[in-house]
């Protein structure tokens, strides 16, 4: 009877800290619970006394909140204040930027699913639609990689179409003359062009993310609205936005560029203004660019404006023919066609109006900056990164049924079937996170650390499907020509992992640095009244924080333990028979995490932004959950079709997979070995759950790959991939040669039939087709149906070759 009662003692502390039972009245039960063991007698008096005086200890100091914060809260807020290094105002902004949206869900431990479920689905307007089918095909068909590759720009006709079309007013508002677009349509746009040519979608997705538009529709006064948005929607302006520089990458906050605040002479007049010196690099759209929006740090000597000297960083509208600016020659990225360059200015002078936003924008050029790169993140290279994986996953599905070794085709290999899944995989969930986070920004968040998630996952992810496909293709990806769809992808693919952020630095200190601060619920809070621990109030406010913040951490372990034991069944999840217990799979891991973020914080403080490696295990595990989360969501938008089973079932044994190895290695190198195997003990009490997707799955999700292309399953997984029909382009030859060969199946195997029955004996190097016709094998029909599909294989798995003299060069002539 002892046991029982205090096996039931302890199951009752779990649950009641796992349902997260205010503080008084679970202690209130405690102490019921606690005088009915003592009347019953099965308790001996010695451990009675040992059970209540922890009851004491935790009942004392919230009954007595004097006693509890000057011997509790007072010096916790003193030990915060001392180990958390303060923020920098650079770190300030880019954690005050942005907004907490799902991630914040995930960091509490107990994200909300109905919440999640009940967002919209994202859907097109029929003005977008039109769009798509209209202008985008039209630019599509226009432009060859290849060609573009070639002459190392865009043909004429399509830089005009761009501008006549209107491609770079995509976000700018119908009243200044641009389209209007939902952020949803913007990725779609931008997702269809880049499965036709990434230099294509990098020329029409730079003006619209990061770039003059976006900060002056946040910023810009009315007039400065009024005058550059219009020209800029039409195309008479072409903008850029220079932020890099030599000495400056991803520490943005390190450019020694300046700005001077001064007099100076201005159309006739002398006003104050700035003199500007820069030296810019990796521009996108800088060579061409006739607005030039530029990031530099403000100072003001004389004092013309106030008492400061250093202002900060500060943002302006350049026109490029200002006297003193200096467009340099052209970088070529991995030998990519689109728009990159150099610039500098030379005592550049403009007026304080230049300045996006007037004056009063002096100094607030970071936060700006990291606000918009919040949205244009979320849209512009997860677009990109999911092109990728959709076009990998047409080509490859189409070309493994194409090719032949062996005498079969390359998809019946088991280790193709391997590199397959991988591909068909990640592009169904690397394109539930786009339309997730894509979705968010049209709900009006500004997901900075989703768009961080994103930018690193889905380009790595994109690395790895690349490298999956020119396995699968061999030397028909290797030998460079205009027939090859995948090289160019190939060389180009590393760009994306290095813009907007390096990805080591982003995954290392971004993702989890940036949004512990950010998205937990209590520490930035805690944080804000550890720098101003002297203010009247500050005790007080900590000491409520505080015991919030207890109860969240005791709750999540609770959790995770009990989570961990039913394997999440004890909650009540949404979802049906394929997708209920990846939410409660979800659940149980958000609730570890949750717990292991907060030890870490509490264990390292300020000393975890120096262990990148355990920060990175952290960013991991949330992105992890973010893309579980957002697999899930598309599910159910779509009405959880039973022919997505496979796909979804591959995303998150993916997901928990990834989420629980990052965990692990977290754990096995938590600092302090044997706590780390009580965490261990307590987050994995049976053992890791997910070892990833089995072999079973990926040869599911390899043979969607090989269907026709209106197989419902496959359509969802390349929806929004450019697919030219004429056979006379690389990807409308591989469309035709599978088709054909496809249709031609029976007559394949009569012939093979007959090959290997003896049937049939063609003389060694003539036609076996014209023979079976010959013999009666085959029908004049099937015999012509079955040359044609041979002539259609044979013109897809032919490379390029050259003549000597096209491949010299010319005098004066660079490659």
């Amino acid at each position: 009877m002892l046991l029982a009662w205090l096996l039931l003692l302890a199951v009752g502390l779990v649950v009641l800290a796992h349902l997260r039972t205010p503080a008084l009245p679970a202690l209130a039960l405690l102490a019921l619970y606690l005088i009915a063991m003592g009347l019953s007698g099965d308790a001996p008096g010695w451990l009675l006394v040992l059970l209540w005086l922890p009851w004491l200890t935790v009942a004392l100091p919230l009954l007595l909140p004097h006693l509890r914060r000057r011997h509790l809260s007072a010096p916790a807020l003193a030990w915060l204040g001392k180990t958390l290094p303060p923020l920098s105002g650079t770190e300030r902004n880019a954690i005050e930027a942005g907004s907490v949206w799902w991630d914040g869900e995930l960091f509490g431990g107990r994200p909300d699913w109905d919440k999640l479920l009940s967002y919209p689905k994202p859907s097109l307007a029929a003005e977008e639609q039109a769009f798509l089918e209209g202008p985008v095909e039209e630019l599509c068909a226009m432009v060859s990689d290849w060609e573009i590759g070639q002459r190392l720009d865009l043909p004429p006709e399509a830089w005009a179409f761009i501008k006549a079309q209107g491609f770079f007013a995509l976000i700018i508002p119908k009243e200044y003359g641009g389209k209007g677009f939902s952020a949803h349509a913007h990725s779609q746009i931008v997702t269809k062009l880049a499965t036709r040519s990434g230099d294509l979608a990098s020329t029409v997705m730079v003006p619209n993310s990061l770039g003059p538009a976006e900060l002056l529709l946040r910023y810009g006064s009315e007039a400065q609205r009024q005058h550059y948005l219009p020209r800029l929607a039409e195309g008479r302006e072409i903008p850029c936005f220079a932020l890099t520089g030599p000495y400056a990458g991803s520490d943005a906050g390190a450019m020694p560029d300046s700005g001077v605040i001064c007099r100076g002479p201005w159309q006739g007049e002398e006003v104050l203004g700035l003199r500007l010196n820069w030296e810019k690099r990796y521009i996108t759209l800088g060579p061409v660019a006739t607005l030039l929006g530029l990031a530099f740090k403000t100072y003001d000597p004389e004092h013309l404006l106030g008492d400061r000297e250093e202002l900060g960083i500060s943002l302006a509208l350049i026109p490029t023919d200002t006297p003193g600016v200096e467009i340099g020659r052209r970088h070529l990225p991995l030998d990519a066609a689109f728009m990159n360059g150099p610039n500098a200015g030379r005592d550049v002078f403009v007026p304080l109006d230049n300045l996006i936003g007037g004056r009063e924008m002096i100094g607030k050029g970071w936060p700006m900056l990291m606000e918009c790169l919040s949205v244009g993140r979320s849209i512009s290279l997860p677009a990109v990164g999911a092109s990728v994986a959709k076009g990998c996953s047409y080509v490859s599905g189409r070309y493994a049924r194409v090719r032949e070794q062996f005498g079969m085709p390359l998809a019946s290999f088991e280790g193709i079937q391997e590199a397959l899944a991988r591909i068909g995989g990640n592009a169904w969930l690397m394109d539930s996170a786009r339309l997730l986070t894509a979705q968010a920004v049209d709900l009006g968040e500004r997901p900075a650390v989703l768009s961080a998630i994103l930018k690193y996952q889905l380009t790595e992810r994109a690395r790895e499907c690349i490298a999956h496909a020119m396995d699968i293709h061999g030397g028909k990806a290797i030998a460079m020509g205009p027939n090859n769809y995948l090289a160019r992808l190939w060389q180009s693919t590393p760009i994306f992992i290095t813009v907007e952020g390096a990805n080591i630095l982003t995954r290392n200190l971004m993702i989890f640095g940036q949004g512990a601060v950010r998205c937990h619920p209590y520490l930035l809070r805690e944080m804000t009244l550890a720098g101003r621990a002297e203010q009247p109030g500050a005790l007080e406010e900590f000491d409520t924080v505080l015991l919030e913040h207890l109860g969240h951490a005791v709750g999540n372990a609770a959790s995770t333990l009990l989570l961990g034991l039913g394997g999440g069944r004890l909650d009540r999840t949404p979802g049906d028979a394929a997708s209920r217990r990846y939410f409660r799979a979800l659940n149980r891991l958000a609730a570890a995490f949750a717990l292991l973020a907060d030890l870490c914080l509490l264990r390292l403080g300020g000393d975890l932004k120096r262990r990148e490696r355990l920060s990175a295990r952290l960013a991991d595990a949330l992105s992890h959950l973010y893309l579980g989360s957002a697999a899930l969501k598309r599910y159910h938008d779509q009405g959880c079709p039973r022919e997505q089973h496979a796909l979804l079932a591959w995303a998150l044994e993916e997901s928990l997979a990834r989420a629980e190895e990052a965990l692990a290695g977290l754990l096995a190198n938590f600092p302090g070995r044997p706590l780390g195997l009580l965490l261990h003990a307590l987050v994995f009490p049976l053992g890791r759950r997910h070892r990833g997707p089995s072999d079973r799955l990926d040869a599911q999700i390899a043979e969607i790959l090989g269907r026709p292309e209106d197989d419902p399953a496959l359509a969802s997984l390349l929806d929004g991939c450019y697919r030219p029909q004429s056979p006379d382009q690389p990807l409308g030859a591989l469309r035709q040669a599978f088709k054909r060969l496809t249709a031609s199946q029976a007559s394949a195997r009569k012939l093979r039939t007959a090959l290997r029955g003896g049937q049939l004996h063609p003389a060694p190097g003539t036609d076996p087709i014209a023979a079976a016709l010959a013999a009666g094998v085959l029908d004049s029909a099937e015999a012509a149906a079955l040359q044609a599909a041979e002539e259609a294989r044979r013109r897809v798995i032919d490379v390029d070759d050259f003549a000597p003299e096209a491949l010299r060069l010319h005098e004066g002539q660079v490659r």
